[in-house]
């Protein structure tokens, strides 16, 4: 008899035979005991998890002797040629071969009128269905949605997205998944056992991650490592056949980022290139080695998970993890998955595999903003470095020390301006009383007091202005009158000068704390509206001395110098500063 391979020969003959797929076979076995069979079923997932050998143990199901039921004989005439694959009644097409409309229409739908030659249910599994055309999914509507009772269809694929929405919705989708790499393993052992093969632990584990999920490719490796090796295989043979990353590569060169050991690195890197390794398969077994490190950083009770680690390993991957913070863990993680796409399309792999390992030492130095902040991050880090040689590092240039600063002089508060004295003749206004031989402040009448009480208002108005020129400009410069001395502030407005005085009043505490800083003890400041009946008294305009009996006018420059030393003039030229002005005479 001609060898048969191990996918063959093991391919599950029951449902409690399919591994990792107990969902599905669960709903399977209840539909069948309740009698509630489906006309159309489709079966997706990714490749060698079960699709095709669940609906050869569901056609065998329905069609034996002693059934619909859940558990089939195997020993019937039925059981027996469906899963040899020669069962008249239950026909198995390839969509890949008879994508076509036509070719649908012979083998399928010409066929559904005839009623089975033997068995209960004429069945038809359609492999990889999604590689119909569209009017070949079209032409089949019909047929799946109302066939006639002994037609049942089948339908198994890879790419479910691929298949028309109308077809799903008459249909029962069952989503298979990838079974995990433990699953495979026992499996793996369990066949070993029985095929007399000696294999360790360890290489059924490498067997079972280089299928990724899939039963079929496990047992696809196996066979081939057993025509290399024979009934006896070590580990090593493994992963000369399979083209796997050894183990200790990967730790050595993660063992060689701890330690920042850059040219231990690079000497790996030359070693993978040597012994024929993939490095796009170095970075993704570096990726999955950091991610192991992670689990057991986060878990450590995972230590003896088989998904994790081997027994052999084990020691090795647990002394890792502590070199190892979980934040440099994640970084290298996602470091390494984007070496492994650059790999991919670089015309120099070397080079991008090289330099993120340099980038990954250097991560590896970076200090939490939260450790760094509360101080602990100089400590940790220098625990690290003392439990961890490193490159010797040159001795940092001595700082040249920084001159004090030599102390700021305080600024001299600016000495109002003093107008220059002027003569001008005696005025007298009907209802307020005037002064001569002395100038007010713009929007203000003049005061005589004592010198003292000049002072004050003198200083008081400077700081004022120094301190806030906007509101010195816009809101004292327009006051009726302002009567300052050490007893008291009062800031005078005319009635239609709300917004003025309201202002004022916003600042009236600063306005307090300026005269108390003058006085030093506190000094009351009021905000008065004035009667409706007053006027402001007009500041007095400087008069140049003419000689007597001289009738003559002064000249545009002396009118210049006369305006531009006008209090009122220079607080609008602070406020709307121009460069030329001219003076006209009215």
């Amino acid at each position: 008899m001609a060898y048969q391979v191990l996918a063959r020969k093991w391919r599950p003959q029951k449902f409690e035979d399919v591994l990792g797929q107990q969902a599905v076979t669960r709903t399977l076995k209840n539909a069948l005991k309740s009698k509630r069979i489906a006309q159309s079923f489709v079966f997706s997932g990714p490749r060698g998890c079960g699709k095709t050998t669940t609906a050869r143990i569901l056609a065998r199901a329905l069609n034996c002797a002693k059934g619909p039921t859940p558990d089939p004989c195997g020993e019937c005439d039925a059981c027996i040629e469906i899963a040899e694959g020669r069962d008249m009644d239950v026909l198995e097409i390839d969509a890949a071969t008879h994508t076509g409309v036509d070719n649908v229409r012979e083998v399928i739908i010409e066929g559904l009128a005839i009623a089975p030659v033997r068995d209960r249910y004429k069945v038809f599994i359609v492999d990889e269905v999604h590689m119909l055309s569209t009017n070949s999914f079209n032409a089949l509507l019909k047929s799946i949605e109302e066939p006639p009772p002994h037609v049942i269809f089948m339908m198994a694929t890879t790419a479910q997205d691929k298949i028309p929405d109308t077809v799903l919705s008459r249909s029962q989708v069952y989503e298979f998944k990838t079974i995990s790499g433990k699953i495979v393993a026992q499996q793996l052992r369990t066949i070993a056992v029985e095929e007399k093969i000696e294999i360790p632990d360890e290489g059924l584990m490498l067997l079972a991650r280089a299928g990724e999920g899939s039963m079929r490719d496990s047992l696809s490796a196996f066979d081939q490592v057993l025509a290399f090796a024979g009934e006896t295989i070590v580990v090593d043979d493994v992963v000369t056949v399979l083209g796997l990353v050894g183990r200790d590569l990967v730790f050595d060169l993660l063992d060689a980022v701890a330690t920042e050991d850059a040219p231990s690195a690079f000497a790996l890197v030359e070693r993978a290139i040597e012994r024929g390794y993939d490095l796009r398969l170095l970075c993704r077994e570096l990726a999955r080695a950091t991610r192991d490190l992670l689990i057991l950083s986060v878990d450590p009770k995972r230590a003896s998970d088989p998904d994790v680690t081997s027994d052999s390993e084990r020691e090795r991957l647990s002394a890792m993890s502590g070199q190892w913070s979980r934040e440099d863990l994640l970084r290298a993680f996602d470091q390494l998955t984007k070496a492994e796409q650059e790999v991919r399309v670089s015309d120099q792999p070397r080079y991008n595999l090289e330099m993120a390992l340099l980038r990954l030492m250097h991560l590896r130095k970076l200090v939490p903003l939260t450790d760094l902040l509360s101080g602990s991050g100089n400590v940790a880090r220098s625990q690290q470095s003392s439990a961890t040689p490193r490159t010797p590092q040159l001795p940092r240039i001595p700082q040249v020390p920084q001159v004090p600063q030599v102390p700021q002089v305080p600024q001299v508060p600016q000495v109002p301006q003093v107008p220059r004295a002027v003569r001008e003749p005696t005025r007298t206004t009907s209802g307020t009383s005037g002064t001569s031989g002395t100038s007010g402040t713009s929007g203000t009448s003049g005061t005589s007091g004592p010198s003292a009480d000049s002072g004050f208002k003198d200083r008081f108005l400077t700081e004022l202005k120094s301190g806030k020129s906007t509101f010195y400009n816009l809101v004292v410069a327009s006051a009726f009158r302002i009567d300052a001395t050490a007893a008291g502030v009062v800031f005078t407005f005319l009635p239609n000068q709300k917004n003025a005085k309201s202002q004022c009043d916003e600042q009236k505490a600063w306005l307090q704390s300026i005269a108390e800083k003058i006085t030093g003890r506190p000094v009351p400041v009021s905000i008065v509206v004035a009667d409706s009946g007053s006027q402001p008294v007009p500041a007095p305009l400087p008069v140049l001395p003419v000689a007597a009996g001289s009738s003559q006018k002064a000249s545009p420059e002396e009118l210049k110098a006369e305006a531009m030393a006008n209090s009122t003039v220079q607080a609008v030229l602070e406020i709307f500063p121009v460069d030329k002005t001219t003076i006209e005479e009215r």
